[in-house]
């Protein structure tokens, strides 16, 4: 996963806003104690941090992989 990919996940699950507070904001011990934004910048795989962050916000599991971007084809 990239990074944009991680910011991506937060917005569509959080909002803009309450995502990046979250991002911010939000400590997660199972990343030593520290934010998603510490964990991005101190190098953590985005998708280990996306991962905690839907576990300790109990984000449903059929909602962790996003939402579905498939656009319809005009016939």
């Amino acid at each position: 996963m990239r990074v944009s990919e991680f910011w991506i996940l937060v917005e569509d699950e959080f909002g803009a806003a309450y995502g990046r507070s979250l991002a911010a904001d939000h400590h997660l011990l199972v990343l030593e104690d520290r934010t998603a934004k510490e964990a991005l910048d101190a190098g953590v795989e985005p998708k280990e941090i996306w991962l905690a962050l839907c576990d300790a916000l109990d984000v449903p599991q059929e909602r962790r992989l996003g939402r579905d971007r498939r656009t319809k084809r005009r016939t």
